[in-house]
């Protein structure tokens, strides 16, 4: 049985050695305002979920990015973990209006806003741009009895409640969209699919090595270092073509027609002005055009999928009307 490509896009990550509060190196103390009068000063990121995790590491590499190629001053990032991102969400909405915040997301918050009925939705947030994409792996332990992903699939389909698969998302998230778009493509009922959500990447590589669960899908980088050391092993990834840098085939070349990636992005809260939109839109342009960020891009293997304002935006509906077709199709959500 096939299941269609269903996304275009990426999302989880390699975890940075950082602190749950803000990052960086101060820019030169120049006079407050948009990107041409000198650093942005004073802006927050929201991160909706745990240290560690995806976003919270795009998040603090932006920051990063930001701060060394001095077009803000110090970026405070702080994390509101909760219900697949939507506790967080829903505090960014809560501050409409607010000219000093926005908030790191992606493909995950997209699917929880359904899963966990969410009353605050993206569609009440101002889009300002799109970051990255990323290749999700399907990962199983050093000394697994599965060293290929046929042998992983016949032993799933022969009974799929004693092979459980973990993910550091909640339902409708990537790492979990992925092991029930895979079960679909292989003939495994996704009802069926005995999922175990983690609390982000670190506790998901926990639960990988302790072989509490039989295999993962989850963001490349979560588990590339891994990989190359031979803690894990990667039956294969979800992208068109091959991971660069990385020992693993794609499930189409295995015969498994789905393609599948996550993305990150970012949003400012409802009633934006259009002047502060603007400064957020020029602030991430320059971000993406400085090498501090062409050299994050490479160190952490990230795909670079910028988009801006009215662009994201119309990427961000399309998605929010893909993400909800899957989830029916899936029978996830009525």
């Amino acid at each position: 049985m096939k299941a269609r490509t269903w996304f275009t896009s990426i999302t989880a990550v390699m975890a940075l050695a950082v602190a749950a509060t803000g990052c960086g190196v101060s820019a030169d103390d120049n006079t407050s305002g948009g990107t041409d009068s000198g650093p942005v000063k004073g802006l927050r990121i929201l991160v909706p979920n745990s240290p560690g995790s995806g976003y919270d590491t795009t998040a603090r590499a932006a920051a990063k990015a930001m701060q060394d190629a001095k077009l803000t001053d110090t970026v405070e990032v702080f994390n509101t973990a909760g219900a697949g991102g939507t506790v967080g969400l829903q505090r960014l909405v809560n501050e409409k209006g607010k000219e000093d915040i926005l908030m790191q997301m992606g493909l995950g918050v997209v699917g929880a806003v359904y899963t966990n009925k969410s009353k605050a939705t993206l569609q009440d947030t101002v889009p300002i741009a799109k970051l990255i994409e990323e290749a999700e792996a399907i990962v199983v332990p050093k000394g697994s009895p599965y060293t290929s992903l046929d042998q992983l699939v016949a032993a799933w389909k022969a009974d799929p409640g004693k092979v459980p698969v973990g993910g550091a998302s909640n339902k409708g998230g990537p790492d979990h969209l992925t092991p029930m778009l895979l079960a679909k493509a292989v003939g495994v009922e996704p009802k069926s699919v005995n999922y175990v959500p983690y609390d982000g990447g670190g506790e998901l590589l926990t639960a990988v090595l302790g072989k509490k669960i039989a295999f993962a899908a989850t963001g490349i980088g979560e588990v590339a270092e891994q990989a190359k050391s031979g803690d894990v092993k990667i039956l294969a990834v979800t992208t068109d073509k091959p991971v660069e840098g990385v020992d693993a085939p794609t499930l189409k070349s295995l015969g498994v027609d789905l393609v599948f990636t996550n993305w990150r992005g970012i949003v400012a809260p409802p009633e934006l002005s259009d002047e502060k939109k603007k400064q957020f839109v020029e602030l991430l342009t320059k971000m993406h055009d400085s090498p501090q960020w062409k050299q994050t891009l490479a160190d952490q293997g990230w795909a670079d999928a910028f988009q801006t304002g009215d662009e994201f935006k119309s990427f961000l509906d399309s998605e929010n009307d893909r993400v909800a077709g899957v989830l029916r199709e899936l029978g996830l959500v009525a």
